[in-house]
């Protein structure tokens, strides 16, 4: 499953061509024909839905920007114009054509394609019921993870659920975006449906999306709508499939413990995929190479990006174990057997959490290291968060079923003391407080900000910290006016 596309998908897709990875157009049609017709057919198809989460557009560089955008970090690099774009999402100045709104925007189109495609043909197909339902399950998962990501930037977007063929009206117009998640919401059903739990996967399948990826990507929508039973229903479904936290919270971030027991999904990369860097259909991760400390020599690469801020670095707690795993700085462990000096950043901090030797990748093109997208540590917070939304703050005669308690699970891993007595409205800042720690830098900073109090929380947040620009204009991207030129039919979302 590390190489998500194979050589018969691949000969399909027909791929524009770019010098520059960050003006490729999106893929928007595939060949058909004489296809669909074996199991292995219908499994090259899916694996070639996957990809697209791999591309720079997502979670190759995208997604884990966001965490610049909402305050964990500055983009750092190598200063002046070097990630521009980000520096402007991040000072709240975004206009529409900022090269990474686009980004965002065409990334998961191709997926969707794939996804339609495969949901169009592999009923028909006469497969075993048993590769079909696996087919069917991660193709709808994957849907609903690319709409997931759209609506949650954009609101309300296009939503396509049948193959674009040539001659199509390839104008279509927004769908309010509570439309959306009803599809996100059935697809997702669906997938847990006919999806196998993960210990079904051996071999080069593991790390396929499984019953407990749907289950818990399902608990994290509803979280996002503010459905708080649901979220607790769904998060207790996950715990009966068998997740728990690794001992070690490193764990997650190493690729010789990738697709652990905590990891519900998680985007495969590979080293020696054999692609360009900047190329689409590369399969290696760019995390290591960009987010290694500048000029230091520690990793392969080591280009400097998305420096943690010292407010970032003050609010951890005394003794909180996830800080030397998660953040480089002077006076901490040694990496590769190497000191960190503070002069290798501007904040004089680096990310260490995504960081890989160069025993394990000699050269900047080749980190083999997943990105964690759902983890049984956001499980566990999501259930804290829906209980005490419930009213089940704290409750002496259900020691174990209460949100404070829940979240004492995670704190545990980290070294730190139980919480407890604090009232509804204290722990749900610990729960969001606990929530920015533990998943700090895996893209899901800037989804709590907006989402709690309709953004409000995020916007008090970033006017705490001098982001004076920010305003509930900017909870969402803007569309992108190449996108509205191409298509007249595309409303503006508001203030831009």
């Amino acid at each position: 499953m590390k190489k998500y596309i194979s050589f018969a998908l691949a000969a399909l897709l027909l791929t524009a061509c770019s010098s520059d990875f960050l003006n490729k157009a999106p893929e928007d049609t595939i060949n058909t024909s004489n296809f669909f017709q074996t199991e292995d057919d219908a499994i090259s198809a899916v694996n070639g839905a996957y990809q697209p989460l791999q591309w720079p557009k997502l979670y190759n560089m995208r997604m884990w920007t966001t965490d610049i955008m909402a305050g964990n970090s500055i983009v750092g690099a190598g200063g002046g114009s070097d990630g521009i774009e980000t520096q402007d999402e991040a000072n709240f100045v975004t206009t529409t054509d900022n090269q990474g709104v686009l980004d965002l925007w065409r990334g998961p189109w191709p997926g969707i394609l794939r996804c339609n495609i495969i949901l169009q043909k592999v009923p028909g197909m006469t497969i075993s019921e048993t590769v079909k339902n696996k087919v069917l399950g991660q193709a709808y998962f994957l849907r609903a993870q690319y709409y997931f990501i759209l609506v949650r930037f954009f609101g309300d977007v296009p939503l396509v659920l049948q193959p674009v063929n040539p001659g199509d009206d390839l104008r279509p117009f927004r769908t309010p975006k509570a439309d959306v998640y009803k599809q996100i919401i059935s697809d997702l059903t669906n997938a847990i449906n006919l999806l196998p739990k993960r210990e079904d996967y051996t071999g080069s399948d593991i790390g396929r999306a499984s019953k407990g990826s749907a289950v818990g990507m399902l608990a994290k929508v509803y979280l996002t709508l503010g459905n708080w039973q649901q979220v607790s229903d769904l998060c207790d479904q996950v715990k009966t499939l068998g997740y728990d936290l690794n001992t070690n919270y490193a764990d997650n971030f190493n690729p010789a413990t990738e697709n652990s027991k905590e990891s519900l999904f998680e985007i495969q990369y590979t080293s020696n995929a054999g692609y360009g860097f900047w190329s689409n259909e590369n399969q290696s991760s760019w995390l290591s190479t960009f987010t290694g400390p500048r000029g230091s020599n520690m990793v392969a690469g080591g280009w400097g990006w998305n420096q943690p801020t010292q407010e970032f670095m003050d609010a951890y707690e005394t003794g909180d174990l996830r800080k030397d795993a998660t953040v480089l700085y002077e006076g901490c462990p040694k990496f590769d057997g190497m000191d960190y000096q503070k002069s290798y950043s501007t904040t004089g901090y680096n990310l260490r959490k995504f960081l890989v030797t160069k025993s394990v990748s000699a050269s900047y093109d080749n980190s083999p290291l997943n990105f964690p997208v759902l983890r049984y540590a956001d499980i566990l917070l999501m259930k804290a968060e829906s209980l005490n939304e419930l009213g089940k703050t704290s409750d002496a005669q259900l020691p174990a079923s209460n949100a404070s308690a829940t979240l004492n699970k995670v704190r545990a891993r980290a070294g730190l003391g139980d919480v407890t007595g604090l009232s509804q409205a204290d722990l749900r800042a610990k729960i969001l407080h606990e929530r920015r720690m533990e998943l700090a830098f895996e893209g899901q900073r800037w989804f709590d900000l907006i989402r709690i109090n309709n953004g409000q929380y995020g916007i008090d947040y970033l006017h705490s910290i001098g982001k004076s620009n920010m305003s509930s204009k900017f909870l969402l991207l803007p569309v992108p006016q190449k996108e509205r030129d191409a298509n007249p039919n595309l409303t503006q979302n508001p203030g831009y």
